[in-house]
């Protein structure tokens, strides 16, 4: 239990850490990896190199500074964070080298305005903040291992299908190489999958949405190959989509994450996703479709065209097993496909197209895909006057507060 007096030196911090937050956070990590370099093993380089990474946790550390006597306001955010922990398998022994180098890159940046007082406050805070995560994960591992066919770290899989889906997403199917049933898993969960590239002096993790339907021999994930020259995206992506093959092995970590399909039997679901982010929505529309549900659902997909967009026929099969599924494909170049149907359209998804939805009544909503995107649906449903409590969202990378995006 933190004194009055360490909560008011931690709590008035929180302005500073608003303006120097992710200088601060670039600085730990830096510091983390010269002093820790196995811990490269861990993270995703990309989200490194791209600043997603240190953005995300100084958001975390000032989110702490100001909710530092209020936890629990903080446990949703906490789990989603510590999923990802738990599928990248961050154990309890990383913690205090976490918490050493943070404090010495406050004191860093800081210079003199972090005094001792200020430095010893904060270290009591970090030790009350990291047990909670320790507890929360600990649950999570143990729910892991403890499933039927589960486990609580990485385990080897092998690649038994491997299928292009469209000119930039291709899919694995993975089963695991001892023959073990795989475990349950909730429909928009993901995987890490981790590997050794030629080349590379340390492991590669990413993690990817599980897009196949519940009960299934196999995991299968889709992968969108990122091409931008230079991309640090590119790296798994690329190797995934030109080296991986049927009979390859890798290593994967078992289902984890809170972005799962929950709606309730009598609300109508639209999923909206921008480009790759429908891969957690075929999970999603695959279970449905299996169960033959009579719920009205809707599916907006918005791409550059028809060359780039993924599951065409496997949407068209979806589509034949539910009696209330309807579907629209936004295209930004229509690519020589005409748009005589209501089913495929020019353009983007638009103010006017969300309130069209919104217009047909009460229902949860479900979105993923690019931040930008992102920003865009969450924001206009919000105006439209869809309670927070029924938009449901998954960003691809480092967990991230939604109203400190739109910012």
């Amino acid at each position: 239990m933190l004194s009055q007096k360490t909560i008011d030196i931690v709590k008035s911090t929180a302005p500073v850490l608003a303006v120097k937050g992710t200088e601060i956070t670039t600085t730990f990590y830096k510091n983390l990896f010269n002093a820790h370099p196995e811990l490269l093993n861990i993270f995703n380089h990309a989200n490194q190199q791209k600043g997603r990474q240190q953005a995300a946790l100084a958001n975390t550390v000032y989110a702490a500074a100001n909710y530092i006597d209020q936890l629990h306001v903080l446990l949703p955010a906490v789990k989603q964070i510590a999923h990802k922990h738990r599928s990248l398998v961050v154990k309890p022994e990383h913690y205090p080298i976490v918490g050493e180098n943070l404090l010495k890159a406050i004191k860093e940046v800081l210079g003199d305005a972090a005094t001792d007082e200020i430095i010893e406050a904060w270290g009591e805070a970090y030790g009350v903040i990291a047990d909670v995560f320790i507890s929360v994960e600990k649950e999570m591992y143990d729910e892991a291992e403890g499933a039927a066919g589960g486990w609580d770290a990485f385990k080897e899989f092998k690649v038994v299908k491997k299928e292009k889906e469209s000119d930039v997403i291709t899919s694995f199917y993975l089963q695991p190489v001892d023959g073990k049933q795989l475990p349950a898993f909730k429909s928009g969960q993901y995987i890490t999958v981790r590997l050794s590239i030629p080349g590379e002096k340390y492991l590669l993790n990413r993690q990817y949405s599980l897009s196949n339907a519940l009960g299934e021999d196999c995991f299968r994930i889709s992968v969108k190959r990122e091409q931008l020259e230079g991309a640090p995206e590119g790296k798994v992506s690329n190797y995934l989509h030109d080296h991986l093959n049927v009979g390859d092995v890798l290593e994967v970590t078992a289902p984890a994450g809170d972005f799962v399909f929950e709606a309730p039997e009598e609300k109508a679901v639209r999923f909206i996703a921008g480009g790759v982010g429908i891969t957690p929505f075929m999970s999603m529309l695959n279970t449905l479709a299996n169960e033959k549900t009579n719920k009205e659902i809707s599916l907006l997909h918005a791409t550059k065209n028809n060359i780039v967009q993924a599951f065409r026929d496997e949407i068209a099969q979806i589509n034949e097993a539910l009696p209330n599924f309807n579907t629209v494909s936004f295209y930004e170049e229509l690519n020589g496909e005409a748009n005589a149907s209501s089913a495929i359209q020019e353009g983007r998804v638009t103010e006017e197209v969300l309130k069209e939805l919104v217009n047909k009544g009460d229902a949860e909503y479900y979105v993923c895909g690019p931040v930008p995107f992102m920003k865009f649906v969450i924001t206009t449903l919000y105006a439209l006057g869809v309670p927070k409590e029924q938009v449901k969202f998954e960003f691809f990378g480092p967990a991230m507060n939604i109203e400190e995006a739109i910012a």
